[in-house]
């Protein structure tokens, strides 16, 4: 049976990450705090940034927004968007 975790986005128990997705303290808090689901919400919503705005990884600066907007995402709060992208209908 899988681990569960009380989501901060989500704030249920759900599912858990198998391994910290980051290096450091910053990866065990997310896999403490963060369940699967939302962390894969979390890789396509900055998939999407990434492409949309074109981000060079290399640069500080990206990583450092990246990691802002990851905060934001979440915790529920508004994040910046693709524009022209539009959700799949459920």
């Amino acid at each position: 049976m899988s681990q569960t975790v009380l989501c901060r986005k989500y704030q249920q128990e759900l599912e858990a990450l198998p391994f910290p997705p980051l290096p450091g303290e910053k990866g065990l808090e997310i896999q403490r705090t963060v369940s699967r689901k939302a962390w894969e919400e979390w890789q396509a919503h900055q998939t999407r940034l990434i492409n949309e705005k074109h981000l060079n990884l290399l640069d500080p600066q990206a990583r450092e927004y990246l990691m802002e907007q990851m905060e934001r995402f979440l915790d529920n709060r508004d994040t910046d968007q693709a524009e022209g992208y539009v959700p799949p209908k459920a």
